[in-house]
């Protein structure tokens, strides 16, 4: 199911807000729309940021989790198309990370004006190294993309 419809879209100003939405360990997943633009990753990484602070999360763990918030958003916003929901669930040892976007943009969009070409395609690879695991998942319209990363200092770093 398409969650955007319940989803409020969420603005920069509205997201040092949102630390009181934190859910815990056991509970449903916080979500909150994002805008298709480039500044929803920092939106994201500021959302993101109050709700580790609201679970008290190791701040190595926090850091990783920013890293792959800001990539899984950013890739949803230059690669895909609208509508943007941005997932967190804190799970026993482990922070679930899914991005859920509208479905593979036109090949002929052009890339951010914020980097250059070279600069592209490392995303991925980025969140492989950190998370424990990692996929895709398709949706009726659209695709989620998730990570899971450890939730305390013993943050795991991929194969080399």
């Amino acid at each position: 199911m398409n969650a955007t419809a319940r989803v409020p879209t969420v603005t920069a100003s509205r997201a040092a807000a949102l630390a009181p939405t934190a859910r815990g360990i056991g509970e449903p997943p916080c979500e909150w729309g994002l805008p298709h633009r480039p500044e929803s990753a920092g939106t994201a990484r500021r959302i993101t940021q109050a709700v580790l602070d609201a679970w008290d999360t190791d701040s190595d763990a926090a850091d990783q989790a920013l890293l792959v918030v800001s990539e899984l958003v950013t890739n949803a916003i230059e690669h895909a198309l609208p509508p943007v929901v941005l997932r967190l669930e804190q799970r026993t040892d482990t922070l679930h990370v899914e991005v859920d976007d509208g479905g593979p943009a036109p090949a002929h969009r052009a890339w951010s004006p914020a980097c250059d070409p070279e600069e592209h395609g490392r995303g991925g690879q980025i969140v492989a190294r950190l998370a424990t695991a990692c996929g895709t998942r398709a949706l009726p319209r659209g695709t989620t993309h998730w990570a899971d990363l450890p939730a305390t200092d013993g943050a795991r770093l991929g194969p080399v």
